[in-house]
């Protein structure tokens, strides 16, 4: 044992240290089930027990990666044998929900899913959702500046977090626990971590804004002929039912089709249009509310806006609609697959997916590319299968981001930069940007010791 994981393990007490062997009984990820290779993971159960473990890996320059729900997808936390990887998995309480101000105060390893359940018992929502609900930590969606489903109305984390209590890289605790909407006072220091992919701190404990829980909800997946008809939908649905529209996710024909069938989910509608859309509607009037979504969709299928459509009556019909959207596992059957997250303008998204298509039919003769995504707010996600063996990731990864570049859009929307993007942040940030990006990284980790080498290189 090294004298640094022998300070660790001092820190943190028994049983909350693994050394190399043991962290080999664990995945390195979601997306990587290869045994987990580290020099040591840490659990610490306190603040105190972070700010230990970050003082004593910068006094001998030790990297550090912290780990939450291992969901991330840009390969920002699958560590080497050099690192020490700190885990924020015994850090899961949800510490006050304040019913009066509408907060809640929970700590960087709470699962998104326990969040949201617990502040529901309370007449809460706490709006932030995605399919990896059951797995993602509050202390993943802040580095991340996750998004999901409903950003359309409620934003993303940034917008949903309030406070932060974070540890710097020389294990000094900054404690911004603001629960204030309103707070002018100096620079707002939390947005410095949210999105930062723990390269320049370690959350511990969030302050989160909650909603009032929806008194009732509406959803409907219905099938499109046309981009300009999504996109027309999606202008009458923000029109006519106002505020009450929380989701529109879009669903290229292909990966409805390869999601459903035999070996997928069981299609509720036709499995031969080129376009799908599921979409979500929360409101107070439960009765006025459903009577308002069922004229405003049988208008759009009067209209021949749309072609066909479902509405769920219950709450089973309602997820198996929804796991068509977020459960995309059936559609891997081809490995290898390479995930894309890429945001662009609305008006563009057609031709940037023909652009990508057909890069990648040019590539591979036998090659797919799965198109959907959070459409309402410009975030499209693709999986690129070359089907064909070997290590395709590079060619991949210019099918997708090359043509994305003359439309001004971002190599990621929603799912960071880590290692795998890393070349190309220049597609989406100037040089100058780049260069501050650098800067904050020196003044804030002098030694490179947070999550080194994922977003920038210094």
């Amino acid at each position: 044992m090294s004298s640094t994981v022998a300070a660790l393990a001092g820190v943190v007490g028994d049983g909350r240290l693994l050394e190399a062997g043991s962290v080999a009984d664990r995945v390195t990820s979601f997306w990587n089930s290869a045994p987990m290779q580290a020099k040591a993971l840490v659990l610490p159960a306190t603040t105190d027990d972070v700010s230990g473990i970050l003082r004593h890996c910068n006094a001998s320059g030790q990297s550090v990666l912290t780990q939450g729900g291992l969901t991330n997808c840009v390969s920002a936390v699958e560590p080497n044998l050099d690192d020490i990887v700190l885990s924020t998995e015994k850090m899961t309480g949800i510490l006050e929900i304040d019913e009066i101000g509408g907060t809640a105060v929970v700590e960087a390893g709470a699962i998104l899913q326990n969040v949201q359940e617990a502040v529901a018992d309370e007449g809460f929502c706490f709006p932030l959702d995605l399919g990896a609900r059951g797995s993602c930590t509050i202390g993943g969606n802040v580095a991340t500046n996750a998004g999901g489903i409903n950003v359309l109305r409620y934003g993303m984390m940034r917008n949903l977090v309030l406070g932060l209590e974070v540890v710097m890289a020389d294990g000094t605790v900054l404690s911004s626990m603001n629960r204030m909407l309103k707070n002018n006072a100096g620079y707002d220091l939390k947005q410095l971590f949210i999105g930062s992919e723990g390269t320049l701190g370690v959350v511990t404990r969030a302050v989160l804004r909650l909603f009032p829980k929806p008194a009732g909800r509406q959803d409907a997946l219905v099938a499109m002929n046309s981009i300009d008809d999504v996109v027309r939908l999606l202008g009458r649905l923000q029109r006519q039912l106002a505020g009450n529209l929380s989701a529109f996710e879009i669903m290229w024909g292909n990966y409805y089709h390869a999601v459903t069938g035999e070996n997928g989910h069981r299609p509720p509608l036709p499995r031969d249009y080129p376009f799908y859309v599921v979409f979500q509607a929360e409101g107070s009037d439960p009765t006025a509310d459903e009577a308002r979504f069922e004229d405003v969709l049988g208008d759009a299928l009067e209209d021949g806006l749309i072609a066909d459509a479902v509405i769920p009556k219950s709450a089973a019909e309602t997820r198996a609609i929804w796991e068509i959207r977020e459960n995309f596992e059936p559609a891997l059957v081809k490995p290898p697959f390479y995930l894309y997250d890429v945001s662009l303008p609305i008006r563009d998204m057609s031709a940037y997916v023909e652009a990508v298509e057909n890069n990648v039919s040019r590539l591979w003769a036998d090659g797919l590319c799965i198109a959907l995504g959070h459409m309402a707010d410009g975030n499209l996600h693709f999986f690129v299968a070359p089907c064909e063996d070997g290590d395709h990731h590079e060619a991949s990864d210019a099918c997708v981001y090359e043509p994305l570049r003359q439309y001004g859009g971002s190599v990621s929307a929603e799912h960071g930069i880590g290692i795998e993007k890393l070349s190309w942040l220049p597609h989406s940030r100037t040089s100058a940007e780049i260069e501050l990006m650098r800067s904050l990284k020196r003044s804030l980790d002098p030694n490179n010791i947070l999550n080194p080498g994922r977003v920038i290189s210094v």
